[in-house]
């Protein structure tokens, strides 16, 4: 029997944000992230929904909060370079031991990497075409949601668009993630946080409509899968 799913399981904390977690298990797990990555977030949706168009009306500034290993940039970048376009990105994240390894691990992507808060750009006037989160919204508190959506919709301005991915909290994507992740557990996930922290994230993650109820005015929340959340604010003209 699983654990019960009837409410975010806000005290749990996953294993890689303690401060004392093993290094050489975190530089494995921002590895082995890429991969998980490709199946579950599949960064090609958000490419040709988001991104490639503006790349093609020119040059794009594209700002991934919440980074970690910087897998999701290094794929947006060889995307456009296989289309022939071009993007500033930077990958922003507050774990400099998350920054320290993505930058060691450009693999000649020209990502910008950066240890900081969006509100830090915020209060330097950055501003950004794109903005990007994967797997970020189901750690953060009430208070440092609302302020996450407030300093991500400021870094658009007016013309951009902002888009929050996530996982949507379910039984079945408990067992499902649970059940795939068994046979990888002493080979491809072994000395990684991955699958314990996997589905400590589950437990932490939204509803649909909680993540509704919890975003302001202005801002959609869709069911995609399998078993994702996307929040995302853009213009009013562009709005379904």
């Amino acid at each position: 029997m699983g654990p019960d799913l009837s409410a975010r399981a806000v005290d749990a904390r996953e294993l890689m944000d303690e401060p004392d977690a093993d290094e050489r298990m975190l530089g494995l797990t921002y590895d082995r992230f890429r991969l998980v990555n490709a199946l579950v977030s599949r960064p090609g949706g958000v490419y040709r929904r988001d991104i490639r168009a503006r790349a093609r009306r020119g040059r794009i500034r594209i700002l991934d909060v919440g980074a970690g290993g910087g897998d999701l940039c290094r794929d947006l970048a060889r995307r456009l370079r296989r289309d022939g376009l071009a993007a500033d990105i930077t990958a922003l994240d507050a774990d400099e031991r998350a920054i320290r390894w993505a930058a060691a691990h450009d693999d000649g992507a020209g990502i910008g990497y950066r240890c900081a808060l969006a509100d830090e750009l915020v209060g330097e006037g950055a501003q950004f075409d794109v903005v990007l989160s994967n797997h970020v919204l189901h750690h953060l508190s009430a208070a440092e949601l609302s302020q996450m959506l407030q300093d991500t919709r400021t870094l658009v301005g007016e013309s951009g668009v902002v888009v929050h991915h996530d996982i949507a909290r379910a039984g079945a994507a408990y067992a499902l993630f649970r059940a795939a992740t068994a046979p990888f557990a002493r080979t491809v996930l072994a000395g990684t946080f991955i699958r314990e922290d996997g589905l400590i994230s589950i437990r932490r993650s939204y509803t649909r409509e909680e993540l509704a109820a919890a975003a302001p005015e202005g801002w959609t929340v869709r069911a995609r899968a399998p078993f994702r959340l996307e929040l995302r604010w853009e213009p009013g003209d562009a709005r379904p």
